[in-house]
């Protein structure tokens, strides 16, 4: 009998725990069905996790993100480095340090990377793009091919289509490379030649080659088709007419959708634009929390359409699914 008693307490305490673990799994998977429901819907993305560093290093003024690869690389611009994690936001190495020498810098700012895995880092005060192995190995800097070089204060950086894009902030232009130096196209104004760009920060491709440049002295983004030719911009106002309502916007990135998405760096928003520029939606705001910012300023979305934000004040990388 006593027995029996026995086994039916050791069953009953299975089935309890079947059953605990079989709601903690529906839970959670339902959470992911409504992140994925969501997506498709085309809602506003979802916050997953942060990147902030280890103990000894926390992230300090992180300005741009790019995934490379296997790794997501940081610039983490006061201690005049590159941090590295993986995909789950575990650290896994650091290159870098103050100088001008070579592997050194003085401002590291936007960061982006070829098919081979190789790592473009703008130093916007020593005025040079320093090119690393994906380990962090000095292998040379970027070299232009023409005799008086365009380069003075590199901003953003990305590379698409075996083009490097960079945004020179004290030229007021954005140029465009091929990845051995030969200039390919020079921007320098919006709907017109007196319409002339103003500190812009961040440069981004979508699917179609079209280029989104953040001008964020005139409070805008400009876009152009792929020759430089352009279409429109946009600050909030019906055909771009009116004050802006952006304050210093920043960070770019289009993801497979042809969504654009912009950091609005003073209003600590991130808005969300369809292919014909109205805005669908926001989310952040000032703050601290898990869907609050303090000054964001870079943006890149992987091939998963995971978006990666530097919250530059809150000393982390917010990863939004």
């Amino acid at each position: 009998m006593k027995r029996k008693t026995v086994y039916i307490w050791m069953g009953s305490i299975v089935a309890v725990t079947i059953v605990l673990f079989s709601a903690i799994y529906f839970l959670k998977l339902g959470n992911e069905v409504d992140k994925v429901a969501n997506s498709v819907k085309g809602g506003p993305p979802h916050f997953s996790y942060f990147i902030q560093g280890d103990f000894k290093t926390p992230l300090d003024k992180p300005m741009d993100v790019s995934k490379i690869g296997e790794y997501v690389y940081v610039t983490d611009t006061n201690h005049k480095q590159v941090q590295v994690f993986d995909t789950s936001g575990n650290p896994i190495f650091k290159f870098g340090k103050e100088g001008e020498g070579k592997g050194e810098f003085k401002f590291p700012y936007g960061i982006t990377g070829d098919k081979e895995g190789n790592v473009y880092v703008a130093d916007l005060f020593n005025g040079k793009i320093s090119i690393f192995t994906k380990k962090g190995k000095f292998i040379k800097y970027f070299e232009e091919k023409d005799s008086t070089p365009s380069i003075k204060s590199p901003g953003g950086l990305r590379i698409f289509d075996k083009k490097l894009y960079v945004t020179d902030i004290e030229s007021k232009k954005v140029i465009v490379f091929s990845l051995d130096g030969k200039k390919l196209l020079e921007i320098t104004s919006g709907a017109g030649k007196d319409d002339v760009l103003n500190s812009p920060n961040a440069v981004t491709i979508d699917q179609d080659k079209n280029i989104y440049v953040a001008d964020s002295g005139n409070q805008r983004v400009v876009i152009y088709d792929k020759k430089g030719k352009f279409k429109r911009a946009l600050n909030g106002n019906k055909d771009a007419k009116g004050d802006s309502k952006f304050v210093n916007p920043r960070g770019l990135a289009v993801d497979s959708k042809g969504t654009l998405y912009m950091i609005d760096n003073m209003t600590h928003y991130v808005y969300g634009f369809n292919k014909k520029g109205k805005q669908i939606y926001q989310f952040g705001g000032l703050g601290g929390e898990n869907d609050q910012f303090f000054l964001p300023n870079g943006l890149y979305i992987d091939e998963k359409s995971q978006l990666y934000i530097t919250d530059t004040f809150n000393q982390r990388v917010a990863v939004y699914f």
